[in-house]
């Protein structure tokens, strides 16, 4: 009783009596088991079909709406009919009829369409390529085909693996919805790339080349003489790649760092640094 019988069928509180039936026909067609072959279809089916005895039936809907979960402890009228069978008794529906009338009236029915979520690491989506996927909870296993630059939510369509069809009709398409994980080292903003550069104080200082790891591999970036952390080195067309236009672009944020554990030798150079430098950076 955790979830509302409106939500389940997907219509308002002050749907009509013809808005619920229309509701539960369309919803039965769809996850009907002998229609939907989707592991969850049966459970879903029953939920669509217990909503709809209920708010199919005036007296019940009546309760449902005073006491939600609880309607089902108030009195029922003595004089309500009862033992309607599951097939005969949702006011006036007759599953079986509904279903044979699917087959004969409508013609053959496309299986449906489903979804299933496919994580990867930033470097695989980066990269792209092959995946062997098993779908949790069955023993179904496809061969994907990831293409390289692959964003967070979108999906690969894997055609006719989806639910099967009834009849002579083709299957539904399975859809894998992309999940990239959170990584340490990278933070993805739609194609670009966001990173953390952690630089010596003289190569901030002085100036330098050093190489920064990118999800493609190791390249070199310039670090300019005066650097101070937080500025950002951007380094166009090493983001995410775009198959079909402009890849995007890596920005490295510098982050000035000092040893934690100083020599003998390096205490004194930076003493003396200290004693000779007129560098303020707190001076306004």
């Amino acid at each position: 009783m955790a979830t509302d019988f409106y939500d389940t069928l997907g219509i308002a509180r002050d749907a009509t009596a013809d808005d619920i039936q229309r509701a539960y026909r369309r919803l039965a067609r769809r996850y009907h088991p002998d229609v939907n072959s989707d592991p969850g279809a049966e459970d879903r089916f029953k939920e669509v079909s217990q909503a709809y005895e209920v708010l199919s039936d005036p007296a019940q809907r009546s309760r449902y709406d005073q006491f939600g979960a609880d309607f089902r402890r108030v009195a029922v009228d003595a004089d309500r009919p009862r033992g309607t069978s599951a097939t005969q008794g949702f006011q006036g529906i007759d599953i079986e009829d509904l279903l044979s009338g699917l087959f004969r009236g409508r013609g053959p029915i496309p299986g449906a369409d489903q979804e299933a979520v496919l994580e990867l690491t930033v470097e695989e989506a980066y990269r792209g390529g092959h995946r062997r996927l098993t779908l949790p909870g069955t023993d179904r296993q496809y061969d994907v085909t990831v293409p390289p630059g692959v964003l967070d939510g979108q999906r690969i369509r894997l055609a006719g693996e989806g639910g099967r069809g009834a009849g002579d009709a083709p299957a539904g398409d399975l859809y894998l919805v992309v999940r990239i994980r959170p990584h340490p080292r990278y933070r993805l903003s739609g194609r670009d790339i966001h990173l953390t550069l952690p630089v010596t104080p003289w190569e901030a200082a002085l100036g330098s080349t050093v190489p920064v790891t990118t999800p493609g591999g190791e390249v070199k970036v310039r670090v300019t003489a005066g650097s101070s952390s937080g500025r950002r080195l951007r380094l166009r067309g090493e983001g995410m790649p775009n198959p079909r236009g402009t890849a995007g672009d890596l920005y490295a944020e510098v982050r000035v760092m000092v040893p934690k554990h100083l020599t003998r030798r390096e205490r004194e150079l930076f003493e003396e640094l200290a004693a000779v430098s007129e560098f303020t950076p707190r001076r306004t």
